[in-house]
């Protein structure tokens, strides 16, 4: 057989490890990595406090600003009234203090800025090592992403409150996380992985990179830039080439008419002219106005965070092939798109200062709306149609970043090797990536090449067979999305992965969980049958809600249909007659097994496979550990 397995030990030297594998389970995982100052923990711990450190000094400096804004306030008042009501020098003396007091209001909204940018750091580098603690940690679960008919997705707890989503995403955009999504769905060719990886690598170290993403723009997670992208690439409606200077001119035509009319004496003519001249012109665009405007309208904030994230991947200095391919996209044919949006989100917020009430009056003597339709159709013209590019490319840079962090913040795990080829999986110390690396018990896997395609695992209750199946299937989605994977080593061929393990009645659909299950049993089948790429599939408890007999004999067929369509895989079991399959399989099949010991009045666990078929079980012994009479 050739899958490394450990022997079995002496029942008093188990018993050791058993209760060393409890003791160990105890320990802070992170407080124990704080000794080494280059670790991930460490460096956390002290970009932490410092800038908690800032944020504390911050908020005091604001303090004494509003104290100080407070007292020039009342400092112009009272010059104000002082000159006003003694005479004794000028009331225009008000402006001095009235000047400092708007001083202090713009270092009042800077300071506060900073403020909100430094306690978001705090909460960057808080949630980081809580990942490192084994919680999630992150800024989104992905729950928009669950669906029930995919082959794995929720199997493998990919999204959702604790899932792998979460501990992954660190994405501030919908498309970032559509990404990242994307490719936990759906496996890459070797020479994708090959590419995601090397920008993995180029991306890892860069901590203060993920922290300027995490704190620019507006504390919004995922931002959706969709319909800015359909608006930029939709096709403007034909308005006369000749109306949008004509609506400049009306504009400042209309200001200088007033302003002739109440401070030079020129009468009110040229009012009434350019005011009708502006209302034949004008009150026909704008229909075509507000259709311009409205998918812009309130994308003010949203801009700014876009702007920054692009202008800090555009700056990056780069070496990965992919990530310098992404630059590129976002400065095709000469366009910075960071520039780009800087200036649509000057052009939006300058549209939306009409809504200040003391704007009001030059915003209707301008034409303020049609004025601006014609500024920002401009702009859609010209840079528009890239905007969808542009998400593309952040997104994938995005998406790319959130693995780098996780590498980061795991460097005991490893950069698998993705190969063309029959399938085969080749695992040394393979973990659950989800688990606390100080705590996750490994074991080494081996399916496919000169190996068993099929291991039939056994074992008691809480022994650890689902947890195996899951550090198989998620290590194999990590693999292929190009990240790094909880294992010594890690040799893997792409896979279709199906999995059957949050198999779920449905009182609704009036379905029980035996026939949810053989439906998605048969959904594995049509995967395996398309053997593009082959199936990774892995069967928990397999066909449970049946009798044995029925239970075997399902089983047995299932497993030959995949097998024969070129599929490998893992299948537990607690039916000790499932494991005499393998033994009709021939060499296409191994069994292997967890046990458990009980010593001190409780059931041990050392989560190690071992192989052959598990020599007990523990049901009883769980019954009676609660109180059961059995």
């Amino acid at each position: 057989m050739a899958l490394v397995a450990q022997a079995f030990l002496p029942v008093q030297e188990q018993h050791r490890q058993e209760c060393l594998c409890h003791r160990t389970r105890g320990t802070p995982p992170t407080e124990a990595r704080l000794h080494d100052p280059s670790s991930p923990a460490a460096v956390y711990a002290d970009r932490l406090a410092d800038r908690r450190a800032a944020a504390a000094g911050l908020q005091a400096r604001l303090g004494r600003l509003s104290l100080f804004r407070l007292a020039a306030f009342l400092a112009g008042l009272v010059v104000a009234g002082v000159g006003v009501g003694t005479g004794f020098f000028s009331p225009a003396w008000a402006v001095v203090p009235a000047v400092v007091f708007l001083g202090l209001v713009v270092r009042f909204e800077l300071t506060r800025g900073a403020l909100a940018r430094a306690a978001r750091a705090a909460r960057f580098y808080a949630g980081g090592l809580d990942r490192l603690d084994g919680k999630p940690g992150g800024s989104g679960d992905g729950g928009r992403h669950l669906d029930d008919t995919h082959p794995y997705a929720t199997d493998l707890d990919l999204f959702g409150p604790g899932s792998v989503f979460e501990r992954l995403n660190a994405c501030r955009t919908r498309a970032g996380e559509d990404t990242l999504a994307g490719w936990l769905l759906a496996p890459a060719d070797p020479e994708e992985v090959a590419a995601r990886q090397a920008a993995v690598r180029d991306l890892s170290p860069r901590l203060d990179l993920r922290e300027a993403l995490a704190v620019a723009g507006a504390e919004v997670p995922g931002v959706d830039y969709a319909k800015l992208a359909e608006w930029g690439r939709r096709p403007g409606e034909p308005v006369a080439g000749w109306k949008g200077p004509a609506v400049e001119l009306l504009g400042w035509a209309n200001v200088f008419a007033w302003i002739g009319w109440l401070a030079v004496g020129t009468g009110v003519l040229p009012v009434l002219a350019f005011g009708l001249l502006s209302a034949i012109i004008a009150l026909p665009l704008l229909g075509w106005s507000r259709r311009v405007l409205a998918p812009v309208e309130r994308a003010e904030r949203d801009l700014s965070l876009l702007e920054v994230v692009l202008g800090r991947f555009e700056r990056e200095p780069f070496a990965a092939p992919r990530l310098r391919d992404l630059q590129a996209a976002m400065r095709a044919d000469g366009l910075s798109a960071s520039a780009q949006l800087r200036e649509l989100g000057k052009l939006v917020g300058w549209f939306n200062a009409r809504r200040n009430a003391l704007f009001i009056p030059v915003a209707v003597l301008r034409l303020w709306d049609v004025r601006f339709a014609f500024k920002l159709e401009a702009w859609r013209v010209r840079s528009g149609p890239r905007v969808a590019d542009w998400l593309r490319a952040v997104g994938e840079a995005e998406a790319l970043s959130s693995l780098a962090g996780h590498a980061y913040e795991n460097p005991a795990d490893v950069y698998p090797a993705v190969t063309a080829g029959p399938p085969v999986i080749d695992a040394a110390g393979l973990g659950h990536p989800l688990l606390p690396a100080t705590t996750c018990v490994r074991n080494d896997v081996r399916l496919g090449g000169d190996g068993p395609r099929v291991l039939l695992v056994s074992g008691s209750n809480m022994s650890g067979k689902s947890t195996l199946l899951r550090a198989v299937g998620v290590n194999a989605v990590l693999a292929l999305a190009g990240g790094v994977v909880r294992a010594e080593r890690l040799t893997l061929t792409p896979f279709a992965v199906g999995a059957t393990m949050r198999v779920q009645d449905s009182l609704q659909a009036g379905r029980s969980r035996f026939f949810a299950e053989v439906r998605k049993v048969r959904q594995l089948l049509d995967v395996a049958n398309a053997n593009d790429p082959p199936l990774l599939f892995l069967l928990d408890e397999l066909f449970s809600g049946t009798n044995s007999a029925d239970r075997v004999a399902g089983a047995e067929g299932v497993v030959r249909a995949l097998l024969d369509a070129g599929a490998v895989g893992l299948l537990t079991t607690h039916d000790l007659a499932v494991t005499e399959i393998a033994g009709r399989l021939g060499g296409r099949a191994a069994n292997v097994h967890f046990c458990d010991g009980f010593a001190g009045g409780e059931l041990r666990f050392d989560y190690a496979m071992r192989p052959g078929v598990v020599p007990h079980g523990n049901g009883l012994a769980l019954m009676r550990a609660v109180g059961l009479k059995v």
